[in-house]
């Protein structure tokens, strides 16, 4: 089941089959902008509990022209600090991460997350 999205001011997130899907408009080099940015939507807007148990985490970086000057390993390390706590308890809960930076539309950033059932995702 897909549920509406959830927005306030670059952020939006909803369930997707089993997932949650992060959505944030624009790029920044600053990989640092992420984390309040993430964290803070997560602590007002989201409703759920976090879980224990595995997770895989895929993010990805979509550019338009030349890709901004970005460590992805630091936009990564941003973004789960951001929601621990929210989707699962700890970092060390995600047994596989992916981060991606390609070519795209529109300038934002994409994470989902979720349990480690399959390699192919839930659902």
């Amino acid at each position: 089941m897909t549920q509406d999205w959830i927005v306030s001011g670059k952020v939006r997130a909803r369930e997707e089959g089993g997932a949650v899907v992060i959505m944030i408009d624009g790029l920044t080099t600053q990989a640092k902008y992420y984390k309040p940015l993430v964290y803070e939507f997560m602590r007002k807007e989201w409703r759920s509990r976090p879980s224990y148990g595995d997770y895989v985490v895929e993010i990805v970086m979509e550019h338009v022209g030349d890709p901004p000057l970005m460590d992805l390993d630091n936009l990564a390390k941003a973004l789960l600090d951001a929601i621990k706590g929210y989707l699962f308890h700890d970092d060390a809960q995600v047994a596989r991460l992916l981060v991606e930076r390609s070519e795209g539309e529109r300038e934002r950033i994409t994470i989902r997350v979720f349990p480690r059932q399959s390699a192919s995702g839930p659902g």
